[in-house]
């Protein structure tokens, strides 16, 4: 399938977002129920991915501002930084793609334009990495393939410094 036929738009109110199925029930909520409010509230930007020949949204991913305690860095990369108690950083709350979409690349392109716009964002309004926080752990071997690393501290929370960001988006190269 080309790229070619796709768009990414700012989620507004001329999507039909009651079709979207990834298969994730909590994702698939999300989209239908909870992005429009997140995004007029400022609390996230919802990025969709149009399918042109259809109008239909084969993806999102949703992005927000977050911070990394430096504590939940690894020591080798904790040295790099001031000793500020917490840094910035950007967070992709959700990504996912619809099913009819699914197995043909397009997760990757969600994935690559998600931390490319990341990168370029981050010029103007400084984060030092990206995170995520995968919601099983198929989607935890997907950031994880990108370099995504865990945090120092435990849990879930996977996080990819922007030097590292740099380096996967095509773009900047």
């Amino acid at each position: 399938m080309s790229r070619s036929r796709f768009r990414f738009e700012l989620l507004g109110k001329e999507h039909d977002r009651t079709a979207f199925r990834c298969g994730v029930e909590a994702l698939d909520r999300y989209v239908r129920e909870q992005a429009s409010q997140d995004q007029r509230r400022n609390i996230a930007a919802i990025h969709l991915l149009i399918d042109t020949d259809n109008g239909s949204i084969a993806g999102y991913y949703s992005l927000s501002a977050t911070y990394i305690r430096l504590t939940d860095l690894p020591e080798g990369l904790r040295r790099k930084f001031p000793r500020y108690g917490e840094l910035p950083a950007t967070l992709i709350g959700r990504l996912a793609l619809d099913q009819a979409y699914q197995g043909q690349g397009l997760g990757d392109f969600l994935m690559l334009d998600s931390l490319h716009r990341a990168l370029r964002n981050s010029a103007e309004i400084a984060a030092m990495a990206v995170v995520v926080d995968p919601i099983d752990d198929a989607a935890q071997r997907f950031y994880q393939r990108y370099g995504f690393e865990p945090h120092a501290g435990g849990g879930a929370r996977l996080f990819l410094p922007m030097a590292q960001v740099a380096k996967l988006s095509p773009r900047t190269r």
